[in-house]
């Protein structure tokens, strides 16, 4: 295994932040072609008549820029000082597995107790990556 055999989940991540970001224009024109809200209702954010079906993408991807930062900063880390190990690649795929689900339940149900799940995991998954990524440095 390569070092930057890393860089293939960090690239998945940065696909679904892609997909995300795609759909905050996408719903907001149709929401303003419906009339259900002007474009004057985005000049700051979102005004309260933004329905939630149109506010969640935004809230989306401020997750996906939120925790993501010390994934993307680690996996950096990780290969610059040729840290990556089967152990943290794996870590690295769950990590982006659980940011999937979440983020497929927020833009669909939307169900906070079902999001929670794999949100608090890839939490636990990432402080993991963390942890082997410098129990490794300490050994080497």
């Amino acid at each position: 295994m390569t070092g930057t055999a890393i860089f293939w989940p960090m690239g998945a991540l940065a696909l679904l932040t892609f997909i995300v970001l795609g759909q905050i224009p996408l719903r907001r024109f149709a929401a303003v072609r419906k009339k259900e809200v002007t474009p004057d209702d985005f000049r700051f954010g979102e005004s309260a008549r933004v329905g939630s079906r149109v506010a969640i993408p935004n809230r989306a991807m401020m997750n996906l820029l939120e925790l993501p930062i010390l994934f993307y900063v680690l996996c950096l880390m990780a290969f610059v000082s040729g840290g990556v190990t089967p152990l943290l690649l794996w870590l690295a795929w769950a990590y982006v597995g659980l940011r999937y689900v979440h983020t497929l339940i927020h833009m669909t149900w939307n169900n906070v107790a079902h999001r929670l799940v794999p949100f608090a995991l890839g939490n636990v998954v990432l402080m993991a990556m963390w942890a082997v990524f410098f129990a490794n440095l300490a050994i080497r």
